[in-house]
């Protein structure tokens, strides 16, 4: 039986994963959907490369289905081609999302694999709070919110930062304390049950008026104590 995580090296489907492995269902790959469109409804779409960092660190297998085109039809079926031939279930990161969360119970059922989400409708402040507490090293990689300044790009998502956007969601435009409404998406570069660390060499920022991106052109994994580390370059 094989265990699928959805994952798209954010924090979410990241956690999603190592809850599965936590709760008895040990998850032997991680696949990566790869949009071609940029502002794709159903797929993150940042430094989807680093998948296959985690996926070493971690030691998962690592699978990366292309979506060919834009549009949902295009997206559903690149999903369904990812799900086929698998017997065990669908792990992802859905908090709340529910566009997301219907289409993939959708095509999961018509490839006869049920679908485990474990953060689905939690309070979302609370999962971040769990991530942290997890020990996951978190940055945002994409902004999209005007509350949101460019120059926390590349920054850490930490407790005070959590905070900040609670705030924010009580006083001004709403922030969705996960990112959930598109305000942002992240990256993991460590965590206690990777083995090595994401270290990134070669980043380019991206700023408009609306949105700030991080594109890392370069990076290696540094090794933890007794590993070695390897590297990436796009």
């Amino acid at each position: 039986m094989t265990v699928t995580a959805l994952v798209s090296g954010g924090k979410d489907s990241i956690y999603s994963a190592y809850l599965a492995d936590c709760q008895g269902w040990t998850v032997d790959e991680l696949v990566v959907l790869r949009p071609e469109d940029p502002d794709s409804m159903m797929f993150h779409t940042p430094n989807l490369d680093l998948v296959a960092l985690q996926a070493h660190s971690w030691g998962k297998r690592y699978r990366a289905v292309p979506v060919s085109g834009p549009g949902e039809a295009a997206e559903l079926a690149a999903l369904a081609r990812a799900l086929e031939g698998g017997e065990g279930p669908v792990v992802a990161g859905a908090i709340e999302s529910s566009y997301q969360w219907s289409r993939l119970l959708r095509v999961a059922g018509q490839v006869g694999r049920r679908v485990y989400t474990p953060l689905w409708r939690k309070d979302p402040a609370r999962v971040v709070r769990a991530e942290l507490e997890a020990g996951l090293e978190i940055r945002f990689v994409h902004l999209a919110a005007e509350s949101l300044s460019p120059d926390l790009l590349g920054c850490t998502l930490d407790a005070q930062v959590l905070e900040d956007l609670e705030r924010k969601a009580r006083t001004g435009p709403k922030v969705h304390p996960a990112g959930e409404g598109g305000e942002f998406e992240t990256l993991v570069v460590d965590a206690p049950f990777f083995r090595e660390r994401i270290e990134i060499d070669e980043e380019r920022r991206e700023v408009s008026a609306s949105t700030a991106r991080l594109n890392v052109r370069k990076a290696h994994l540094v090794a933890k104590p007794g590993r070695n580390g390897r590297g990436w370059a796009a």
